[in-house]
């Protein structure tokens, strides 16, 4: 049986996000979406909001071969509790590669685990979790670059910071 990983950030999940994982699941026999926990980091939403929205993303078009957690070890670390032998990333434009080989060459050498390189599908390649953020920030409408339930969530903590 064949244990992928897509691990991420994932604040928030965009079209881009689930499409890899959607992907990722039509390859793989079992597919665990990690959201990774870095507490050098301050996100948008907490880690459980997190696991929950992707949850509830997939649920709609039944992915009983995905499970979704989180982690704030290792990814290697991870991968080796639930036997994964791959990580899947998805690479939207030519900086995510050189950002994410030397990733996945240090987790081939901690762990032995491979690293996967899904492109990006090209209608979705220029969503990311912080351009969504930053066009909800400034008022423009991210319809269709997150998950419905997102588009709410991101108005509604938006609004949180700026009465803070």
């Amino acid at each position: 049986m064949t244990i992928a990983v897509c691990p991420g950030s994932y604040d928030p999940v965009t079209a881009g996000h689930l499409d890899v994982i959607e992907r990722s699941a039509r390859i793989f026999e079992t597919v665990h979406v990690v959201v990774a926990v870095n507490s050098a980091k301050t996100p948008m939403f907490s880690e459980n909001t997190r696991v929950d929205v992707i949850k509830r993303a997939l649920v709609k078009d039944g992915y009983p071969n995905v499970v979704v957690a989180s982690t704030d070890g290792l990814i290697t670390d991870y991968c080796t509790k639930v036997g994964a032998s791959v990580i899947v990333k998805g690479l939207r434009q030519n900086g995510d590669y050189e950002a994410e080989l030397g990733m996945a060459l240090v987790n081939r050498k901690l762990s032995g685990v491979e690293t996967m390189f899904l492109p990006a599908n090209p209608i979705l390649e220029h969503i990311s979790s912080t351009i969504v953020k930053d066009v909800a920030r400034h008022g423009g409408d991210v319809t269709g670059m997150v998950p419905d339930c997102v588009v709410g969530m991101l108005a509604e903590q938006l609004q949180k910071e700026k009465s803070q």
